[in-house]
């Protein structure tokens, strides 16, 4: 019998080394060298048709074909109840594919897709747990079917309670599921590897094996998967270039919404995004965002302003609340939540280079309203007029909204999609926006109810604001 050998593999782009380094030669990290042990004998899954090496067996069972010869139909798409997660997977589950979904613990990865899968009352799943009991799971779906009106749970339905991957394999050999859940990928381990679950050799294996599975006339797979305190995924970064979708999952805890993004996507756009709120009965679907970011009774309130962001390829209207006031320790604070500290800095410097007005001396906060995190350029006319507002203590106008990036000469630059951003203002009833004057061309202002007001620089935009 072949005795065990000793690998590294790196942490953050999966190569292997027989010996430690301290660089990893593929990607240029450093101390991302792990060890791991394989075992030389042959196990269950290594003799099965799910082995990552069964090919290499036999080497006649593919032949190249020509790109005209191949039979390339429409993919077969699963529709899976829910109209946020249908879009951010390019229009459904594409059958035959391994998804990941990661996110921070209890932010409501396992909710979502167990509520998801009681809503498929025609198609057989089959749900893995290697982390909660069946009673457990029966709980939660009773709560779950309770908020959804549903009449009674499917049937369909299977639970399992397993972490042996030769187990499932029996299992769903027995059971012929159209979808398999394993919650999570970090439980699961193969008898082939000798290390404990969760460790880097378990997760490239296993995930390699079910990849192998799928691709063979599988059903669909979706793996839920831990992530680290820096906020990616746990396991070897291979991991994420095994699965044809990573759904990143995320939120703060202390807000009721979540936001659901794809990372990678071979079947689809990794450009949209979904929204849930977080409620007792489990997650609520979001169709219009923009309503529920706003707050209600802002009136001669200073310190807010509403941009008219995009996020993926979804316009929103997010409020933006900031505040001024003098530092109490001489040294003053620059903080943000929501949005690029480093990019309020360099706003704050074109406030008092460009505009001149004098925050050396001020503590400034900012805010993005609703716990989300925006990265859209567009932001920054709006993160100016609210400092603005807070540091004069003069309100905005509530059916004012705006957009605009921001240069360090203190121009403003135009932006992508703005008739998108047009359309989201208007119809939540807003009658003004500050657009800027250069993406203004070209864009029909006779059907629009709201008036387009085009600024070139900062200075245009503080007197349309304040006067």
């Amino acid at each position: 019998m072949a005795k065990d050998k000793t690998m590294y593999v790196c942490e953050e782009c999966g190569q292997e080394s027989a010996k430690w380094v301290g660089k990893c030669p593929a990607c240029g990290q450093w101390n991302t060298m792990k060890e791991i042990r394989v075992a030389g004998g042959q196990s269950k899954i290594q003799n099965s048709k799910y082995s990552p090496l069964s090919t290499l067996h036999s080497p006649l069972s593919n032949r190249p074909v020509a790109v005209q010869e191949i039979e390339a139909d429409a993919e077969v798409r699963l529709d899976m109840g829910d109209g946020e997660l249908n879009r951010v997977l390019g229009g459904g589950l594409v059958q035959g594919s391994l998804v990941l979904l990661g996110g921070e613990p209890g932010i409501g990865k396992s909710t979502l897709v167990l509520q998801t899968v009681l809503r498929l009352k025609d198609k057989k799943i089959l749900y893995v747990s290697g982390e909660e009991s069946a009673r457990q799971i029966k709980l939660r779906a009773d709560r779950l079917s309770e908020s959804s009106h549903l009449s009674s749970l499917t049937s369909n339905l299977l639970i399992l309670c397993e972490t042996s991957l030769e187990a499932i394999y029996e299992h769903i050999e027995a059971e012929q599921p159209d979808i398999v859940v394993i919650d999570s990928i970090q439980t699961i381990s193969t008898e082939g590897v000798e290390s404990s679950p969760g460790s880097l050799s378990q997760i490239r294996e296993c995930a390699a094996s079910l990849l192998k599975f799928v691709k063979s006339g599988g059903c669909s797979v979706i793996l839920i998967g831990h992530i680290t305190k820096e906020g990616t995924l746990a396991g070897p970064k291979v991991l994420e270039h095994i699965v044809d979708c990573v759904l990143q999952f995320e939120g703060d805890q202390h807000y009721m919404y979540r936001i659901l993004r794809s990372q990678k996507n071979r079947f689809g756009s990794t450009s949209e995004l979904g929204i849930y709120e977080m409620l007792q009965g489990g997650l609520r679907q979001v169709s219009n965002p923009s309503e529920l970011l706003l707050t209600e009774g802002r009136e001669g309130l200073s310190g807010i302003a509403i941009c008219s962001a995009i996020e993926g390829v979804r316009p929103l209207l997010i409020e933006t609340q900031a505040l001024v006031s003098t530092a109490a320790y001489g040294t003053p604070q620059r903080s943000a939540t929501g949005f690029d500290n480093r990019r309020l800095g360099m706003l704050l410097a074109v406030l008092e280079k460009r505009v001149g007005f004098k925050l050396a001396q001020k503590d400034v906060f900012l805010n993005i309203a609703g716990g989300l995190r925006v990265t859209d350029p567009a932001m920054d006319l709006s993160v100016i007029a609210a400092v603005l507002s807070s540091n004069v203590d003069a309100a905005i106008d509530t059916d004012t909204c705006m957009c605009g990036e921001v240069g360090l000469s203190g121009e403003i630059r135009p932006v992508a999609r703005l008739e998108q951003r047009i359309a989201e203002a208007e119809k939540l009833g807003f009658r003004r926006m500050l657009v800027p004057a250069q993406g203004i061309k070209g864009i029909d202002k006779k059907h629009l109810k709201l008036e387009l007001v085009p600024v070139r620089r900062v200075a245009e935009a503080v007197r349309e604001l304040f006067g």
